[in-house]
């Protein structure tokens, strides 16, 4: 398989690898303006193609599981590498 093919998981429906910043504001219950300034701040992790921000889906699985096994509340800038900022 080269880099531009899909994986078997993608093919077949499998769980996303990245989702849109619009997606991740719903599942968070926020505005997709609030999103986008905490990733611009360096706040939240996201990775930038060109001019489009993607969040990785592993990130929000980490952040919920976090959450849940700690019984708190988690800082999102802990998934994003130190000295990384949005722009």
């Amino acid at each position: 398989m080269n880099r531009f093919e899909a994986t078997d998981e993608l093919a077949a429906g499998g769980p996303p690898t990245f989702y849109s910043v619009a997606q991740v504001a719903r599942m968070f219950g926020m505005s997709s303006m609030t999103l986008y300034r905490a990733i611009a701040a360096g706040g939240f992790p996201a990775v930038r193609i060109r001019g489009r921000l993607i969040v990785p889906a592993r990130a929000v699985e980490a952040m919920v599981k976090a959450a849940m096994t700690e019984q708190t509340v988690v800082d999102a800038a802990a998934w994003v590498p130190e000295g990384v900022s949005g722009r």
